[in-house]
């Protein structure tokens, strides 16, 4: 029997207040749950606005803790609700003056698995992310979840292979990769990058980008979220580049094992001479 799991994504626009954003996810996650999903995860930062197109010391209002704040206690009450693994974005505060761009992971029953802090800040117009975040410091973890092994990476880390690598080296089967980027500036590698992430390291990907214009920028988020497999084929069709939308998809996790044994880059790897990667 193949080993199919159901996956679900959200790709939103803003709503204005975190209230009604939060509320709207709990919607979206719930009609998954209507449709057979297992896991689902959300956009980056997604109960606040892509605050990071300005530097404005008003916007570390956004920040909890993890897993202690109210956004993540309320998914753990969505998660043993639905029966669903879900990835939850959030910007953290761990203590005062250390701020994080972080997800957690919950478990279908709606325990706390951890969390994932994103390695790579950007820092350029309309992306001034390290005002707000320190450098993730959790290294790659992989979540043990009811569907399987899952992996975070966020955002601007899909620019840079080691993590991928990672993920892959720890076991992972299914990585979220939860985005805010604009049209213009990525759309062309936005379609390159994960495929090609899911192709090395062979396990599938679910890539979510947020949707629309906010209210602290002209960014034009232009949504395309997907899932890719092994082989570097979308699954099903990738979403619009203009509306809100859940994606719900069946992975079968099988064609991570056949990739594997026909591709073979696990075992051709050559980690005795990759010393100067590492080097600064």
């Amino acid at each position: 029997m193949a080993n199919v799991v159901r996956a679900a994504l959200v790709q939103a626009t803003w709503t204005g207040d975190t209230e009604s954003m939060v509320a709207k996810h709990e919607e979206h996650a719930r009609e998954a749950a209507r449709q057979g999903a297992k896991v689902i995860g959300f956009q980056e930062v997604f109960n606040a606005p892509y605050f990071c197109q300005v530097q404005e010391p008003e916007h570390y209002r956004w920040a909890e803790p993890v897993p202690d704040g109210p956004t993540v206690r309320r998914m753990r009450d969505l998660a043993r609700e639905t029966g669903m693994v879900i990835v939850v974005p959030v910007f953290e505060v761990e203590q005062s003056g250390f701020y994080y761009n972080t997800a957690a992971v919950i478990d279908a029953d709606g325990s706390y698995l951890g969390k994932y802090r994103k390695h790579h800040i950007p820092q350029v117009r309309g992306f001034w992310e390290k005002y707000y975040f320190k450098p993730g410091n959790l290294g790659w973890p992989v979540f043990d979840t009811a569907v399987g092994k899952v992996g975070v990476y966020i955002c601007y880390d899909r620019h840079f292979p080691e993590g991928w690598r990672q993920l892959g080296l720890n076991g992972a089967q299914l990585v979220y990769n939860p985005s805010a980027t604009h049209r213009g500036l990525s759309g062309y590698l936005w379609r390159l990058e994960q495929p090609a992430a899911a192709v090395a390291n062979e396990y599938f990907v679910a890539a979510i980008n947020r949707v629309g214009v906010e209210e602290y920028g002209d960014n034009d988020f232009y949504g395309t979220s997907y899932f890719v497999d092994p082989r570097g084929q979308f699954v099903g069709e990738v979403a619009s580049d203009k509306a809100e939308e859940l994606l719900v998809r069946d992975l079968d996790f099988d064609v991570i094992e056949e990739v594997r044994q026909q591709w073979a880059f696990y075992r051709d790897r050559r980690p005795d001479a990759y010393e100067g990667l590492v080097q600064p």
